[in-house]
């Protein structure tokens, strides 16, 4: 046998492990306990006397909170409410959630994330429901779980586990640290109980904002195929599909839109809400800013469009842009090509010749990625502005909801007449490793990968046991390389109990699916779940597949798929008939909403929810000013002079931006300010979270840092005086004394646009 060499990083990964195993060993001793309550000031407060804002948003949290339905009115639709908050959480000292990279920690802001709600509710207020999209990469179950919890104190049973459903949209440039299942924990480097709490904040608010708006009203359903900005990213699995299954469709992507209008009963807009499947990551495993991506800057242009006067962010109109069945789906549209050579690595194990499967990366088709996911947003926003305003197919019938909690470690799968099959306890596959052409890992394991490593297996077996014959037979021909349902420290590292919820608005059936079906699963399950529906009486259903809902986890491929072993059959946690299970609940759900015998369901398994986490190893430390200079004071200064086109760049002095996640004075870390002769004021332009700003925070030592922030000034951009102000909050500490949080400003000095 040839001797096993090592490259220089796995050599370096064997001394990480090493390492970790110590650690591992401290943390479980110590069992780091999460931080206690999180301060919140809630006051806007004033950002100076000399700063003019745009129309007030009508969007402010509501005082009081009504349990009981609306008063009954004679009218034809349905009760509709919409609400839009913050939920942005830390821009600093956490990482960022998606790629699972280590070092990909956020470092600054291109866009603030929201949560949108929309409650629908019958005309005689007997029966609703809630979608929520939260611009995170996905929701966790503490979320969730926490969320229900404040909603059952300010509502009591109005908004339930049975009629709310919470969806991320999949960013892979959002905080991480809101989870509970300790793979999650250890992939985003600790709980953050600043971030968990901020982003429960955002979520339960934009609920109360779209409670208090609840207004009469109708919604139309329109669908549309969007071209030009998907590819399969892993074609040869789609391949495994049956010829003949593969031979009813078109493409080996949905393209397919769906979207639904919100209008009051005057016919002015309210609402949207868009499902489509692609993944967000548009912005690469290289960025550091927080941001939406391709989706977010969707929903960006379209409530720019129609809440014209107000800032981002502000204004009446919600349009939530929802994941769908997007596992296997790109917006990378260039395709793979080795970045050493530019070659296509477009194969079964997505490699390079030179280089390997590091080296094979997708591109997408704008200048950079920052380009990239405006060009796909812009395509996707587009298309449902197309699809909005043609839409005439009203929706009528009763809201009608069903749950439950399912133990997805042991369900029994009917294969067919003769044959039963059982879902497996929690493992990743090889190939989990790999990552994809989206992001690679960096390891030198490749997709596809269907036998298991000497090297790494021994490694697995010394850190954290050897995986049991039963969980290495159910996945098969999965290769395992970490057997997470069988490692309960310091808590279980994958989730047993997931929620199944299906909620109908007259013929249209919201599925919530915890995770990420491919392309084909999502097609079997949409028309499996349909035929239920119509079996029992309800004809013609839309079913809409809404993706990452209440609890992660990982992929859904088909079984066909999950043969070949790529990333999302490795990531398949529940083993090959994992489709085949969610199949077989969601007709239950669907039967059972059709035959009114919802009633008789149980409820299942709750979940847990732990006490004690691991937290955040990053300090809280107090924040310093350079000698002979304060917070906010100006390092380097805007030219007099730029044009169209151009990009101003201010420098201040900073403080740690996560600092603004627990004292939230400002609602801004930044303004773009004109000067307006006919008001003798100066008024806010653009806000961080415009796509035209961004934030980046360069961390020093011992508490020193510097803030820049970048103005990319747009075509739109109105010739004048123009100013930057930076808005942030540093950590005071005094010997023996708790520490505070204070809020400052910098200005920076005047400067002038001019036309090209």
């Amino acid at each position: 046998m040839a001797k096993r060499t090592f490259s220089s990083l796995e050599a370096f990964l064997i001394f990480l492990l090493v390492m970790m195993t110590v650690i591992t060993v401290a943390l479980l001793t110590l069992l780091f306990v999460t931080s206690g309550t999180i301060e919140n000031n809630k006051d806007s407060g004033n950002h100076g006397s000399s700063t003019t804002q745009g129309p007030a948003a009508t969007q402010t949290s509501p005082t009081t909170h009504i349990s009981e339905p609306p008063p009954s009115q004679n009218f034809s639709g349905y009760y509709i409410g919409v609400g839009r908050a913050d939920c942005t959480g830390q821009v600093s000292d956490i990482n960022l959630m998606g790629y699972g990279k280590s070092g990909q920690n956020a470092q600054g802001l291109l866009t603030r994330l929201y949560s949108r709600a929309f409650i629908l509710a019958d005309s005689d207020g007997s029966n609703r429901m809630a979608f929520v999209s939260v611009e995170l990469c996905m929701i966790s179950q503490r979320l969730r779980l926490e969320v229900l919890k404040q909603l059952q104190s300010k509502y009591g049973s109005l908004y339930r586990r049975d009629n709310v459903i919470l969806s991320g949209t999949h960013t892979h440039s959002g905080p991480a640290g809101y989870f509970q299942y300790t793979l999650y924990i250890l992939a985003s480097e600790g709980f953050s109980n600043r971030t968990f709490q901020y982003l429960v904040s955002g979520i339960v608010k934009s609920i109360e904002i779209a409670h208090t708006n609840l207004k009469p009203g109708k919604i139309f359903i329109n669908k549309g195929n969007v071209a030009n900005v998907q590819i399969n990213r892993s074609p040869s699995s789609y391949l495994q599909n049956p010829p003949s299954e593969r031979a009813r469709y078109s493409s080996d992507t949905d393209k397919e839109m769906v979207v639904l209008k919100m209008v009051d009963l005057k016919g002015e807009d309210l609402g949207l809400i868009s499902w489509f499947a692609i993944h967000p990551v548009s912005m690469n495993n290289s960025n550091h800013l927080v941001n939406s991506d391709n989706m977010g800057y969707a929903a960006y242009l379209f409530e720019q469009e129609k809440n014209r006067g107000y800032l981002p962010g502000q204004g009446p109109f919600v349009a939530g842009f929802a994941s769908s069945n997007l596992g296997d789906v790109s917006p990378n549209i260039l395709g793979p090509h080795c970045t050493n050579t530019g070659e296509s690595c477009d194969n079964e194990k997505s490699t390079c010749p030179v280089g390997g499967p590091s080296m094979c990366m997708a591109s997408g088709p704008g200048q950079d990625m920052f380009d990239s996911a405006q060009i796909i947003g812009r395509a996707i926003y587009q298309r449902a502005k197309e699809l909005h305003h043609s839409a005439s197919q009203e929706v009528t019938g009763p809201v009608f909801a069903a749950h439950q909690w399912v133990n997805m470690t042991d369900v029994s799968v009917q294969i067919n007449a003769t044959h039963v099959a059982k879902t497996c306890k929690p493992a990743l596959g090889y190939s989990f490793a790999a990552g994809t052409i989206d992001g690679v890992s960096g390891l030198n394991i490749t997709q596809g990968t269907t036998e298991g490593d000497l090297f790494w297996d021994t490694i697995r077996d010394q850190l954290l046991g050897k995986p049991s014959e039963e969980i290495i037979e159910c996945h098969k021909p999965k290769p395992i390389l970490l057997h997470t349902g069988e490692l309960t420290k310091p808590h279980p590292w994958h989730p047993d109990i997931v929620d199944i919820q299906i909620v109908t608005l007259g013929s249209l059936a919201i599925a919530a699916i915890p995770g990420e079906f491919t392309t084909m699963s999502g097609r079997r399950f949409r028309e499996a779940v349909k035929k239920e529906f119509e079996l029992y009486g309800m004809k013609d259903m839309t079913v809409v597949v809404s993706g990452l809902c209440n609890v992660y986890t990982h992929y859904i491929t088909t079984y066909e798929e999950y043969q070949a072993q790529r990333y999302e059959a490795a990531s398949t946690i529940y083993g090959p008939h994992t489709l085949s299970a969610y199949i077989q609940l969601f007709s239950d759900l669907a039967k059972a909403i059709a035959t009114d015998t919802v009633a008789n369901m149980s409820s299942g398994p709750e979940p847990p929810f732990f006490e004690n986490l691991i937290a955040t190893l990053i300090p809280n430390i107090a924040d310093r000013a350079p000698i002979g200079r304060q917070f906010g004071e100006v390092l380097q200064a805007a030219k007099p002079e730029y044009r169209v086109g151009e990009v101003v760049e201010v420098t201040f002095v900073g403080a740690n931006p996560k600092n603004s996640a627990e004292n939230q004075t400002h609602e801004t870390f930044l303004t773009v300010e004109k000067y307006e002769d006919s008001i003798a004021d100066w008024q806010i332009m653009y806000n961080d979270a415009s796509w035209e700003t961004r934030l980046y925070w360069h961390k020093g030592l011992l508490g020193l840092s510097n803030a820049t922030i970048e103005w990319y000034i747009p075509d739109t951009a109105q010739p004048g005086i123009y100013r930057i102000r930076y808005f942030g909050h540093n950590r005071k500490q005094e010997l023996l004394k708790p520490a505070v949080i204070l809020a400052f400003e910098g200005i920076s000095s005047p400067f002038e646009v001019v036309a090209t």
